[in-house]
């Protein structure tokens, strides 16, 4: 079958170190750090105190505040960024097939803002069943497309990807194989993410998964390091538009990447905890080039999921190791989630755009926040540590991984004729 070509022509991010597409990458290339203590809620009597919150955001300066009232803040996340991806990407609607236009959004919790807030006020009250009219359609992981197809009148494929934390990333390979399947001409995709709230982070705490690092927040993701202690909850929203090649020539489009391969496996081991030999990542990676028709040594950098987590950063290794061989240490490596944070379901989306805009740049981001080196990390390996490296990257991968053993890569590759 011949398969279509799938081009990059709009970015939007909302992001911990930056509420646009710019503001991002200048965080990511100057190695800045989101995380700061929380500021949603009171979280003293938390095991963490800290998180990558979104900051000096006011909604209302986006949304009609009418509007913004019925959706969810990872909801609203999802607007802002899709908004910015629209203009970046000039797309007029009254010259688009809107019948061949749809939507694709991750996210691996969805509205849980709305739900900790709704069945509290129950708890607390008199027992009267009083629950807001918008609370189920808040709540729902997919409402972010079903929202965000409203207001552009897509009427292709609409629906939403919920694999944990590689959800943005199965929602932009999803999309991707719509469109060179044939089945439809552009998707908005990407995540969204809005998990710093009470529940959020007491689940997490109760899972020992985040860092307890609450005297130094600023430096508590430090993927690959010795003294890692768990990961940093972050939040917020990528949105990247995806567009079949010749449409998009044809409309004279400005073209980031090509979308050339993905991958999605299962490590079929632990509800939690990754496989400790990288079985899934090493096959998902391994799909992905196989997909994209390319070898090891075609990639030039990887983005890597390298969450901070002790299992998690060493399974990663072991699997690049695998896939890699000998050119594992020809790459560049590093985890942009050292300076975001981890946001879950959104973070396969805004780390598609760090590896795009790092091809773009020629600008490797950094692996921040390293002291120690881990004596189960071969040091040979180009982690990227502490401050970005220029490069000429003709390709990237972008991995991410959840909860579930849910495994997902992605290969972005400059456009050539």
């Amino acid at each position: 079958m011949n398969l279509r070509r799938v081009v990059v022509t709009g970015l939007g991010a909302l992001t911990p170190i930056g509420n646009t597409v710019p503001a991002f990458w200048k965080g990511l290339a100057s190695g800045v750090s989101g995380a700061a203590p929380i500021t949603r809620f009171d979280a003293t009597l938390f095991k963490t105190q800290f998180a990558c919150e979104v900051k000096n955001l006011n909604v209302e300066d986006y949304l009609d505040r009418k509007e913004a009232r019925k959706i969810d803040p990872y909801a609203q996340y999802a607007m802002i960024a899709v908004d910015e991806a629209m203009q970046d990407a000039a797309i007029d609607l009254e010259k688009v097939n809107l019948v061949r236009a749809g939507v694709i959004w991750g996210s691996g919790i969805g509205g849980l803002k709305t739900f900790q807030d709704e069945v509290t006020s129950f708890a607390t009250g008199d027992g009267t069943p009083r629950f807001n009219p918008f609370f189920i359609p808040k709540m729902i992981a997919d409402i972010a497309a079903g929202v965000i197809s409203i207001k552009y009148g897509f009427q292709g494929p609409n629906f939403a990807t919920v694999s944990a934390c590689a959800s943005a990333t199965n929602a932009l390979i999803d999309a991707f194989n719509y469109i060179r399947l044939g089945k439809a001409d552009i998707f908005i995709t990407g995540g969204s993410e809005a998990a710093v709230t009470e529940a959020g982070v007491g689940g997490f705490n109760a899972l020992k998964a985040l860092s307890q690092r609450n005297d130094s927040p600023e430096t508590a993701s430090r993927p690959f390091d010795k003294d890692r202690d768990g990961f940093v909850l972050g939040e917020g929203a990528g949105a990247i538009i995806l567009e079949e090649y010749e449409h998009a020539k044809a409309r004279g489009a400005k073209i980031y990447a090509e979308l050339v391969g993905g991958g999605m496996t299962g490590d079929a081991y632990h509800m939690t905890a990754p496989h400790p030999e990288g079985r899934g990542a090493a096959n998902v990676m391994k799909f992905a080039l196989e997909d994209a028709g390319m070898n090891p040594e075609d990639i030039d950098y990887i983005n890597v999921h390298g969450t901070s987590t002790p299992l998690g950063d060493l399974s990663e290794v072991k699997a690049i190791q695998q896939v890699f061989g000998e050119n594992a240490y020809k790459l560049n490596i590093s985890s942009t989630k050292s300076m975001t944070g981890h946001l879950l379901g959104a973070a396969g989306a805004i780390e598609a755009i760090a590896s795009i805009l790092a091809m773009k740049n020629s600008l490797v981001p950094p692996t921040i926040n390293h002291f120690t080196d881990d004596e189960e990390v071969d040091t040979k390996l180009n982690l990227t540590f502490n401050k970005a490296q220029e490069r000429t990257i003709n390709a990237a991968l972008s991995n991410t991984f959840g909860f579930g053993g849910h495994n997902c890569s992605i290969i972005f590759r400059k456009l050539t004729e």
